[in-house]
């Protein structure tokens, strides 16, 4: 099979990258005429301003929290922020007992959730509920709630029979035996339930673990007497959401929200699905509470021995994701309220922002001008290069920022300035090492493809260390150092992608071009001016100095080899001396 021209392989090359760039300008337009994207990337707290959130916690009387409690509970924040998306967000302490929440622009309700729903994950029995629900759990990968009419709370008449028809006095005024039990239910207890009203719940709405609880689900539609906790949300080891699969792997367009306990939980869980299992009507549901309303109570189908339940029902994307994210990220170590919420303005502003591009605008200059000095019009092809590859990280930052939540902060700029110089580098080790192989006395052709074998393993080398680096940095920094991260270790991918799909082809290109390919002086690729020797016909041998560092053996056969005309022509260039026409030395 004939291997296609180097001719060829560029041109391929330049369309592909073409591609990229038309698809990634594509994405950004749909994003804007779909009205969630923009042209421009979002900047970060340091220089757009945002929100302040200060939490402070919910103590008893003579209470106090801990320094781990208050760094546990910055971490987890920090992690349900992260979660919506937002970035360059800043959560600190505050006087020993409050934490500082700053998030850049003007978060949605969505995120103010997150943070502001800081109470304890606990998961209770329900004793009683006045209104049916649709949700449903079962094991990993289970259809059966959303289709089994058998087991529809929906259908089920125990599940609707509401709560105030359960006379206190008909309930024994025995000791209760587990958390199921419908002696939990006292009659004062009734009686709260009769009078309580959804509306008035409150994040002050919490009960210690071992004792029942009256609430509502958090949009008010249906309300509860829950029954003691029996698994905390501190027993969760990962939530997510996704698409529910059948046996075969085929998916269904069912969304659906994955649990995994720990060992504690896994084992708790399995006691309670295996009591709840054999009971009907609400009794067959458990709540999960959150800051003190129930946001989710789903039926149970099956005893659950793995610890890994599957929650469905009437859930989309964005609900699944809402929910897999308050389980996952829910569990404080101490409660919280909102104490205040205010705007901030920037920290740096514009005039830093200015500041930071002039830098990377001198420091761009100064690669340029250092360029075409040092390889003539060669340079214009960094040059070049360099607008490819600001113009493919310009679309990439944007495409993160609205469809990922990033956001540009003073780090990340510096990200991208320090970024000019490790592109600018890998064009100066491949030039170089076209430059070498002029010097032993190859073509141009032939230099730039030897070239390019010894460059690119250096290059690969040497931007794997940069990306290692960027993403060490990234896992284990927080706040702004991980946007300087971000933006290396991006930019350390988009340089591997310019110089093998845009400098390397023009360098081929190029080299079949009768400027570049004769050595012109202004080329940058003169074999004259690098130190190879003229040989006549358009060949050059290698320079004094390379012929010295081959051995003796080798550049005694190398002269066998020349004809008396080459000799003598050797002998006069190197002695700098030759004839005029007129037969005078000059």
């Amino acid at each position: 099979m004939a291997k296609s021209s180097p001719t060829k392989k560029a041109w391929r090359s330049l369309t592909w990258l073409g591609v990229i760039i038309v698809g990634l300008i594509a994405l950004n337009g749909a994003g804007v005429l779909t009205g969630g994207g923009s042209w421009t990337p979002k900047l970060a707290l340091d220089l757009e301003g945002g929100t302040q959130i200060i939490l402070a916690p919910k103590l008893e009387s003579g209470q106090t929290v801990s320094s781990e409690q208050l760094n546990q509970a910055v971490s987890i924040i920090r992690q349900r922020i992260d979660s919506a998306g937002v970035s360059e967000s800043e959560i600190n302490t505050q006087g020993g007992q409050n934490i500082v929440v700053s998030i850049p622009g003007t978060p949605d309700d969505a995120t103010l959730n997150r943070i502001e729903s800081s109470a304890k994950l606990e998961f209770r029995p329900v004793l009683v509920a006045s209104a049916p629900t649709e949700d449903s759990v079962g094991t990993d990968g289970s259809t059966d709630g959303a289709t089994d009419p058998a087991t529809d709370a929906a259908a089920d008449p125990a599940a609707e029979t509401p709560a105030a028809e359960t006379p206190a006095a008909e309930t024994p005024a025995v000791a209760p035996t587990d958390a199921s039990d419908l002696n939990n239910i006292t009659p004062a207890l009734q009686a709260q339930f009769d009078s309580f009203q959804c509306s008035d719940i409150d994040t002050s709405n919490v009960a210690p673990a071992d004792q029942p609880l009256i609430t509502c689900e958090s949009d008010g539609s249906i309300k509860y007497i829950l029954g003691p906790v029996e698994v905390s949300g501190e027993n969760i080891s990962d939530a997510t959401n996704g698409q529910v699969t059948t046996q075969s792997g085929a998916t269904t367009g069912e969304w659906a929200v994955n649990i995994v306990f720990d060992r504690t939980g896994t084992a708790s869980f399995a006691d309670v699905t295996t009591r709840l299992s054999g009971l009907q009507g609400a009794q067959n549901q458990f709540a999960i509470v959150l800051d003190g309303s129930v946001i989710s109570a789903p039926r149970t189908l099956a005893v659950i021995t793995d610890g890994k339940p599957q929650i469905t029902g009437s859930f989309d994307q964005d609900t699944s994701k809402a929910l897999a994210d308050q389980l996952k990220f829910g569990a404080l170590p101490i409660s919280f309220t909102v104490q205040s919420q205010d705007t901030i303005s920037a920290t740096l502003g514009s005039t830093q922002l200015q500041s930071g591009l002039i830098a990377g605008l001198i420091g761009l200059i100064l690669v340029v001008l250092y360029s075409l000095i040092q390889y003539r019009l060669l340079g214009l092809v960094t040059v070049a290069s360099l607008i490819v590859a600001g113009v493919i990280t310009y679309l990439l930052i944007t495409l993160l920022s609205w469809r990922e939540g990033y956001r540009l902060s003073l780090a990340g700029v510096a990200g991208l300035i320090v970024a000019i110089g490790i592109t600018a580098d890998s064009f100066i080790v491949y030039f170089e090492r076209v430059r070498d192989e002029l010097r032993d006395g190859r073509g141009l052709v032939s230099s730039v493809e030897s070239g390019w074998r010894r460059a690119i393993r250096t290059i690969i080398a040497s931007d794997t260390v940069n990306f290692l680096a960027a993403a060490v940095l990234f896992i284990l920094a927080v706040g702004n150092v991980r946007g300087f991260a971000l933006t290396l270790g991006l930019t350390t991918l988009v340089d591997l992608l310019v110089v093998a799909m845009f400098t390397h082809p023009m360098l081929q290109l190029l080299a079949r071009t009768k400027f570049f390919g004769d050595g012109h002086k202004l080329s940058g690729l003169d074999p004259r001016a690098l130190g190879a020797v003229y040989r006549g016909r358009a060949r050059f041998q290698p320079s004094v100095e390379v012929a010295s560092r081959k051995s003796p053996s080798s550049s005694k056969e190398a002269a066998k080899r020349q004809t008396i005309a080459e000799r003598k022509a050797a002998e006069l260039v190197g002695s700098g001396s030759s004839k005029s026409t007129d037969g005078k030395d000059s």
